[in-house]
C-alpha cells in the first residue's frame, strides 16, 4: 500500500465487499463530498420513483391474469407465486432502472469517485468544471457500452434459465445480477485510472467473494423502497474505498 493510502483519515477494514458497501453510507457525508453526491441522487431517485409507482401499479394485473390463466385446483399456488413474483420483479426492476440510471448519471458518478479517493488518500483532488465532464462524455459513455455488451447475452441466457429452473433459476439470475451490480461500481475508480475493462474484470474475479458479497448487498438494498434511492452515491463510495484499500495495488 501506497504512503498517501495509509495515512488515509478513514482506516482499511477488513475484505468483505459487504463492509465497504455500509462504509458508504458514512462516506457520502464527508465535508467536500456531499455537493458531488447531489446530482446522482437526483437522478437516482427521479427514476427510481417513477419506476417503483408503474411497476407497483402493474403487479397486481399481471398476477391477477396469471392466476386466471391455472386452473381452480391450483389456486393454493398463489402463496408461493406472489412471493416469488415481488422478489423477481423487483430483482429486474433494481437492475434495470439502476442501470438506467447509471448511463445517465455516468459522468459525475466518475467524478464523484475521483474526489472520493482524493478525500480516501489524503490527496489533492484534480480540478475540474462543468465543461471538463462535458468533455469527458463520450469516453464514459462507451465504457458503459462495454458494460452492456457484456450484461446483455448473459442477461438473456440467465433470464431464459430462470424461468426454466423455478427457484434455483432465480437463485442462479439473482447472483448473476449481484455480479454485475459489482462490475458497474467498481468500474468507475478503475476507469477513473484508465485501467481497460477487460483488466478490471480479471482483477474482480481473483477475488469473487469480494465482489460477490458487495454485488449481493447493493442488490438486496436496490430492492427496498426509499433506501434504493441513496444505493447509486452509496455504492460509489464504498467502491472507490474498496479501489483505495485492495484494488489499486493489483493493476
Amino acid at each position: 500500500m501506497q504512503d498517501s493510502a495509509k495515512k488515509t483519515k478513514f482506516p482499511s477494514i477488513d475484505h468483505s465487499g459487504a463492509s465497504y458497501f455500509f462504509k458508504g453510507f458514512s462516506l457520502i457525508r464527508q465535508k467536500g463530498i456531499r455537493r458531488f453526491v447531489f446530482i446522482p441522487l437526483a437522478i437516482n431517485a427521479l427514476l427510481f420513483s417513477f419506476a417503483f409507482y408503474f411497476v407497483y401499479s402493474e403487479l397486481n394485473t399481471y398476477m391477477e391474469s396469471v392466476m386466471a390463466w391455472l386452473p381452480s385446483w391450483l389456486d393454493w399456488l398463489s402463496v408461493i407465486l406472489w412471493p416469488l413474483a415481488v422478489i423477481t420483479i423487483l430483482v429486474i426492476f433494481s437492475f434495470l432502472f439502476s442501470t438506467v440510471a447509471n448511463w445517465l448519471a455516468a459522468p459525475f458518478n466518475g467524478l464523484l469517485s475521483e474526489k472520493m479517493e482524493a478525500l480516501l488518500s489524503g490527496n489533492e483532488a484534480p480540478k475540474g468544471s462543468m465543461l471538463d465532464i462535458v468533455k469527458d462524455i463520450p469516453r464514459t459513455l462507451s465504457r458503459e457500452w462495454q458494460k452492456l455488451a457484456y450484461y446483455l447475452p448473459r442477461a438473456i441466457g440467465f433470464f431464459i434459465l430462470m424461468w426454466l429452473l423455478p427457484v434455483v433459476g432465480q437463485i442462479i439470475w439473482f447472483l448473476f445480477i449481484a455480479w454485475m451490480m459489482a462490475i458497474q461500481y467498481k468500474d468507475y475508480p478503475f476507469d477513473n485510472h484508465k485501467v481497460p475493462f477487460a483488466k478490471m474484470k480479471q482483477v474482480l474475479k481473483q477475488n469473487q467473494g469480494v465482489s460477490y458479497s458487495f454485488g449481493v448487498t447493493v442488490a438486496v438494498f436496490s430492492m427496498i423502497p426509499i433506501i434504493n434511492l441513496v444505493v447509486m452515491p452509496v455504492a460509489i463510495c464504498g467502491a472507490t474505498a474498496l479501489w483505495v484499500d485492495y484494488y489499486q495495488d493489483k493493476v
